[in-house]
């Protein structure tokens, strides 16, 4: 399944007393959140009833809560909360290597657990198959 692909800003004051709030994390909770501000989608595609949702800071240990965004709609009728939530307790065992992997979700998440979800543009990405450079021959007005 692929990822979903909605994107939010992150509303920075309501993020930033969440942040400093939930404790375990840097003394500068500006520093958790990347420089643009904008969250993107990290479950599977999903239909329009369902919250999207983007992990602002994982927890310190595996048994403790992780601080997730939620949202829903877009632009002024966007609706979010920011709230603490447990890791989804779902593992994947592969029999063949002996690995373990632990579902990256929230306990509950609709859809796919995060094994299930393919992201190709962070794929090319990771792999270096995109650039950020001009492409050559063009120039600049």
């Amino acid at each position: 399944m692929l990822q979903c692909t909605a994107v939010t800003d992150v509303p920075l004051s309501d993020a930033l007393v969440a942040l400093a709030t939930m404790g375990g994390g840097s003394d500068d909770p500006s520093r958790d959140l990347s420089l643009d501000h904008f969250l993107l989608c990290e479950l599977g595609e999903h239909d329009s009833r369902t919250e999207h949702a983007a992990l602002l800071r994982p927890s310190e240990t595996p048994s403790r809560p992780a601080l997730w965004f939620f949202w829903t709609g877009a632009g002024p009728d966007r609706v979010h909360r920011i709230g603490p939530v447990p890791w989804c307790p779902a593992v994947l065992r592969l029999l063949d290597t002996g690995s373990v992997l632990q579902c990256s979700f929230f306990d509950r998440h609709t859809a796919s657990h995060s094994w299930g979800v393919t992201d190709p543009l962070g794929d090319l990405l990771a792999d270096g198959s995109v650039s950020d450079e001009e492409p050559k021959g063009r120039t600049q007005p």
